[in-house]
């Protein structure tokens, strides 16, 4: 009964004013519907647009240097060709000139102080007392007494020491000038050793007895020179 009546009622309504209702609702709810499409579009366009602009939009990097100042570098110039090579240099050994070179105004001395018993003779014979025979005389005997100090003439180097010959010790001095002195007739043991340099007064040695080619003489120094191998008179150096 009650639904009937609903039904009835219903039909009605739709029929007369509530058609029009009906009607105006829908058409509400479209324009609704379509207001809210218009601006969800419009929404969407505007949030579009503002990622492109974000993408179109250049970004500057600024970067901040610390305020340092730049340290100064010191040019140095550099030749345009290097240089060539330096050669080493080979020092040449330098000749020992002997001492007695330095000073041209040097002359002879007397090795001892005495009378010439035997002088120099190389041309003619005489006659040996102790040999007992007849020969030359390559030097000058000088009367000395037994160990009376013997010293060098003239400067040079002690280039042989002799034992044991005819004239008994012998000392020779190079003078460095081609001349070279022989100090005969010394005691065994001389005061210098080979390769010494002495000085003129320099003490080279004693008068002694071992000459045994003169020994039947008085004790003296048998004192002889040559140059350059050449046995001459020593009174030609010897000051008078």
């Amino acid at each position: 009964m009650n639904s009937k009546n609903s039904g009835k009622g219903l039909e009605e309504f739709l029929m007369g004013k509530g058609f029009y209702i009906v009607l105006f609702l829908c058409a509400a709810v479209i324009g609704l519907s379509a207001w809210m499409m218009t601006a969800g579009n419009e929404t969407m366009e505007d949030l579009t647009s503002s990622d492109v602009s974000l993408n179109n939009r250049r970004v500057e990097t600024v970067i901040i240097t610390p305020d340092v100042q730049t340290p100064k570098v010191e040019v140095i110039a550099v030749p345009s060709e290097a240089p060539a090579p330096m050669e080493p240099v080979v020092k040449e050994e330098e000749e020992i000139l002997p001492v007695w070179n330095e000073s041209a105004e040097e002359e002879f001395l007397w090795p001892v102080d005495g009378e010439l018993e035997r002088l120099h003779d190389v041309e003619r014979l005489h006659y040996d007392v102790t040999l007992r025979d007849w020969r030359t005389h390559e030097g000058v005997d000088i009367l000395a007494p037994l160990g009376e100090t013997v010293r060098a003439a003239m400067s040079g180097v002690v280039q042989e020491i002799e034992n044991g010959g005819l004239y008994g010790t012998e000392v020779v001095i190079d003078h460095g000038d081609g001349t070279a002195a022989v100090y005969a007739n010394l005691a065994s043991m001389p005061a210098v050793s080979v390769g010494d340099r002495v000085s003129a007064g320099d003490v080279i040695g004693a008068v002694g007895t071992t000459a045994l080619c003169e020994i039947g003489q008085g004790t003296h120094l048998h004192f002889a020179m040559y140059l350059d191998g050449t046995s001459v008179d020593p009174l030609d150096y010897l000051p008078a």
